[in-house]
Formats: structure tokens, C-alpha cells, sequence
């Protein structure tokens, strides 16, 4: 068995204590109610049992929160509470001040979480309305009881209510779920109560019937009319059911909801930005009939429709702060309608911030997708050019003239391989492909690499069309890491090879150290730290291949033999 902290012991001590302390008062609050209907009114004590009475109900009251801070408007309430407690004392007064704590009552029976702490409750209620029907409504009428055995039962008999009150199991919570009330169920049961005095007390001044029997047929009439209510409450065969319109009404105050829904979305549709769509969005709300005007609030600027009224209604969704400003102030469903109508209009304005935000994600995207290509061609020009400076650098002066000779064959390849990627740069959308026969491309391309010992291999038995300049961007990409990885690893071999048929492979294998497990893993799925160069060239140039219809792989990978290949995509 787990221990129980002392901690948790001191709370539910004071707990058990609160909610005893609910009873007591509970109790106390109908004793000194009983004192005043029985024993007070008419007699020289009145005035004090009235405010005792008063004064056990402020301790008991379920409406304000002992917890907050008495302001001046709630003590002038009270304070006038008081005084028409004392200074007006009459049997219509009980007679409503009976419905009001029966109604509080019953609100507070069916907003109890736990049933067992009903029967107190139910005690309460049923003394309120015994002494309501059996003492209050006939001092109305000016009727007595009419047996003395009734009479004994109203003074003495009825005490045993409240005192069945104090051996009721109460409820364990704090402070806050003991205010927690009903307000439906209250203002339903006051209703009923109040139709029930009145009517027992219209039916009988006007048939001079005996108060018996016009108590019962109102207790009969007030059942019969709410079982119809029940019954018509929920949707029946060819009938909505009260409900159902209840709740139309109240999502349609001021215009139809589906013709809200549909005009929010058209907007939606139809308007591009956010703000726009917001402007448009509350000058619909606007041209209801109980709106005014209108001002909100979007980051620094501030924008108004219509005129401002000494009605407003301050409502914040999101970024945005929006006062409505309406003709007269709003009831409990406009309110409701209010909120649910701006809940409709931020939901959508979320949206369509979304929908911006991922547009101009999409845009920046495509804006690096385009210059990490560029960069990754501009990188392949600059290594080019590093490989002529090379060959220039270790030239023998007998061998000037084949070096110029290859500098004039090479530079305007180099000029228009550069012209090729400005115009890429000037105009991502007009990039055309580069076809040529692929021995043609693989001619032009031993020439890039001169006097730099890598080794060319052709075994391929036909001459497709290829793309050019990707060829060049990735195999350019794997021989410039192959080189970079000579310069840690001298004695490294470099071989390039085009073999195959229409089903082409070109390869580049060197004779180096094996990658760690970690970088081959991720390759070409995403940018991988590297001190030598591999990572993000490879990304892109993997990208680059697979958008041309090319796979670049890593075919083996182990120390002496590491071998890239590029070539078609095989059908699945």
C-alpha cells in the first residue's frame, strides 16, 4: 500500500472541513428561515429574524467567491438586500425569496460532480418548496391549514429536513467547485416556482376552489407541460425538435449561419492576403444590422469601418485585436453569436497566413535550389580553370606550344560553359537542356583534365544523346573530390570510364581510403559534414542527376576501391 503523504492528508483534513462547514451553514441558513416564516413575521422579533436569516445566507450564498475582493457595486447590493429584507417584510416577499433559494438549490444539485453529495441538497429543496406550498402561498391567499396535525407538521415536523441536512455526506472539493452552479437549471427552476405561486394563487382567488386541489392540479399542469417539453426537446419523426431550433436560433442571430460559412469561404477563395481577406471579413460583419462599427487592430496599423458607439465589444484572435461597436447592448446569444462569428473569421485568416507562409517558403526554396545549382556549376568552372592552371604550372617550356594549344581549345569551352550558367542565373525558368552525342561529350571532357594522371576508359557500342552540362556538373563534382582526396593520400589512382550501350554508365574510381560507414550512409540524402569536400557538392549533384533523369550511386566502397557511378534510371 503507498503511503499517504502528510501533505495530502492536511488537504483533504481541509477539505473534509470546508465541505462540512457548507453543511453547517446550509443548515443554520434554513433554521433561521424557519424562524422567520413561522415565528417572526407579524411579531416583535421580525426585524431580527430577518436579518439573522440574511445574514445565514451571505455565509451559505453559492454566487460569490469568499476569495475575491468585496467591491463597492456588491456591497451596495448586498446592502440593498438587507435593507428590503427588513423594511419591506411581506408574505410575496418569502413567497419570491422561497423561489430564488429553491432555484439556487436545484442549480446546484445538477452541477455536482459526484451524486452521493445530492441528498443534502435534495433535503434543502424539498424543505424550501414544503414551506413554499404548505405555509407561504396560503398566507397569500389569507387561507389557514386547515387541520391542526398540518399546522404541527409546517412548525415542527419540517425541522427534520434541515436536520437531516448535517448527516448527509458532503462534498469534498475546493473552494471554486463549490460555487460551481447551473445557471440553466437555475433560471428553468425559478421559472417553474414562480408559475407555480402564481398560478395557485390566480386559480384560486378567481374559482374559490380549496387550496388542496388547485396546488395539485397546478403540480399536474407544470408535469404535464414539462413532459411535453421533454418530449419535444429531441428531434422526432418529421420535427427538428426544440433543441435543434434552440440552437439555430442562437447560431443565427442576425443572418443565416450557412450563408456565413459560405460568404467566409468565397472570401477566402477570392481574396490573396491575409489583411485583405480580414478587411472583407469584417465588413460583411459589419453590415449586420445591430453593428455600428468597427475598428481592429493587425501589428502596427490600425484600420475602422463605420462609427464608433458607446456599445463595444473588445474581441482578440491571434495577431489581430478587433472592437465591435453595436447599436444597443448585445444579449447572452448575440453574444455568443459575436464570439462564434470571429472564431469563423480567425480560423480562416490562420489559414490563409498559413497559406502565405508555405508560398513564401516555396519561393525561398526555389531561390536556393537555383543558386546552390549555380553555385555547385560556378564551383565545377572555378575547378576547371584550376586544373588549366595546373597543367600551365608544370608545363616544360619545350612543351609551350601543346599548352597553348590546349588553353585555346579549353578557354572558349570555359567562356561558354560560363555564359551558359549567367543565363541560368538571369532566368532559372529558361534553362534549356544541352544535347550532344556522348562521345562527343566524353572527347570534350578528357580535355578538361591535361597532365593531371587520371586515367580514361571506353568500352560503350553506341552513341546516345545526353545532356551536356550535366554530365559535366557531377562527374566534374566526383573528379574534384578525387583530387582533393589525392592531395592527403599521395600515390592515389583516378580512373574515369564511359562503358555501356544506350544504357550508359560513367565511373569514377580511385584507389584511396573507404568513406566512414556514417558519411556513405547519407551521401545523396542529405548535406553531411566532410573536411575534404564531400557532402553538399554530392547532394546537389545527386539532385542535379535525378532531375535529368540520371542516378548518381555509390557502387563500392572500401579501402582501395571507391567507385561512383552515374547513369540512366532503370524502369522499376
Amino acid at each position: 500500500m503507498t503511503p499517504t503523504s502528510p501533505t495530502s492528508i492536511a488537504m483533504q483534513a481541509s477539505r473534509f472541513a470546508m465541505a462540512s462547514r457548507q453543511q453547517w451553514q446550509l443548515a443554520l441558513m434554513l433554521f433561521s428561515l424557519h424562524g422567520l416564516l413561522v415565528w417572526g413575521i407579524g411579531s416583535e422579533l421580525q426585524t431580527a429574524w430577518a436579518l439573522f436569516h440574511y445574514g445565514c445566507f451571505l455565509l451559505w450564498q453559492p454566487v460569490l467567491h469568499g476569495r475575491e475582493p468585496l467591491t463597492l457595486r456588491t456591497a451596495l447590493i448586498l446592502l440593498g438586500g438587507g435593507i428590503v429584507m427588513t423594511m419591506f417584510m411581506s408574505w410575496w416577499l418569502m413567497a419570491f425569496w422561497l423561489c430564488l433559494l429553491f432555484s439556487l438549490l436545484g442549480g446546484r444539485i445538477f452541477s455536482l460532480a459526484k451524486t452521493s453529495a445530492r441528498p443534502g441538497f435534495l433535503l434543502a429543496a424539498t424543505y424550501l418548496l414544503a414551506m413554499l406550498t404548505m405555509h407561504v402561498v396560503p398566507r397569500l391567499l389569507a387561507r389557514n391549514i386547515d387541520t391542526d396535525a398540518l399546522m404541527v407538521l409546517v412548525e415542527y415536523g419540517l425541522l427534520l429536513l434541515p436536520i437531516g441536512v448535517l448527516f448527509t455526506k458532503a462534498e469534498h472539493g475546493d473552494a471554486r467547485q463549490a460555487l460551481a452552479m447551473d445557471f440553466f437549471y437555475t433560471l428553468m427552476l425559478l421559472m417553474i416556482t414562480i408559475t407555480l405561486v402564481l398560478g395557485c394563487f390566480a386559480i384560486a382567488t378567481t374559482t374559490q376552489a380549496r387550496y388542496t386541489e388547485v396546488l395539485l392540479k397546478m403540480i399536474f399542469a407544470l408535469a404535464a407541460g414539462l413532459l411535453a417539453l421533454s418530449w419535444f426537446w429531441n428531434p422526432r419523426a418529421g420535427f427538428s425538435g426544440i433543441g435543434l431550433i434552440l440552437s439555430r436560433y442562437l447560431l443565427s442571430v442576425g443572418l443565416p449561419f450557412e450563408q456565413w460559412i459560405q460568404s467566409i469561404a468565397e472570401l477566402a477563395q477570392q481574396q490573396r492576403t491575409p489583411a485583405s481577406f480580414l478587411s472583407h471579413a469584417i465588413a460583411d460583419i459589419a453590415q449586420l444590422p445591430w453593428v455600428e462599427g468597427a475598428t481592429w487592430r493587425l501589428g502596427e496599423s490600425e484600420q475602422q469601418l463605420g462609427k464608433p458607439s458607446m456599445h463595444l465589444h473588445e474581441l482578440q484572435f491571434h495577431d489581430v485585436n478587433l472592437t465591435l461597436y453595436s447599436r444597443w447592448p448585445l444579449t447572452p446569444a448575440l453574444t455568443i453569436h459575436v464570439k462564434l462569428l470571429t472564431r469563423i473569421v480567425a480560423e480562416f485568416y490562420e489559414a490563409k497566413r498559413r497559406e502565405e507562409t508555405m508560398t513564401q517558403n516555396a519561393y525561398m526554396q526555389a531561390v536556393y535550389e537555383t543558386g546552390a545549382r549555380l553555385t555547385h556549376d560556378i564551383k565545377n568552372l572555378v575547378q576547371s580553370m584550376g586544373a588549366l592552371c595546373t597543367a600551365a604550372e608544370h608545363t616544360a617550356a619545350s612543351d609551350q606550344e601543346r599548352l597553348l594549344a590546349l588553353i585555346r581549345k579549353q578557354l572558349p569551352l570555359l567562356n561558354e560553359r560560363m555564359a551558359k550558367t549567367l543565363t541560368k542565373l538571369q532566368s532559372p525558368a529558361s534553362e534549356t537542356r544541352n544535347t550532344l552525342p556522348i562521345l562527343q561529350w566524353w572527347e570534350s571532357f578528357q580535355a578538361h583534365y591535361p597532365q593531371l594522371g587520371i586515367v580514361f576508359e571506353t568500352s560503350i557500342s553506341a552513341n546516345p544523346e545526353v545532356d551536356g552540362d550535366v554530365l559535366d556538373s557531377v562527374t566534374d563534382n566526383l573528379i574534384q573530390n578525387a583530387l582533393a582526396k589525392r592531395s592527403s593520400q599521395p600515390g592515389l589512382a583516378i580512373y574515369v570510364s564511359l562503358s555501356g550501350d544506350h544504357h550508359y554508365t560513367v565511373a569514377v574510381r580511385d584507389t584511396g581510403s573507404a568513406m566512414p560507414a556514417t558519411i556513405a550512409e547519407n551521401l545523396f540524402k542529405k548535406q553531411v559534414s566532410s573536411g575534404k569536400g564531400l557532402g553538399i557538392g554530392l547532394y546537389q549533384a545527386a539532385k542535379q542527376a535525378n532531375a535529368s533523369g540520371l542516378t548518381l550511386a555509390l557502387k563500392e566502397n572500401r579501402e582501395g576501391a571507391v567507385w561512383f557511378t552515374l547513369g540512366p534510371q532503370q524502369p522499376a
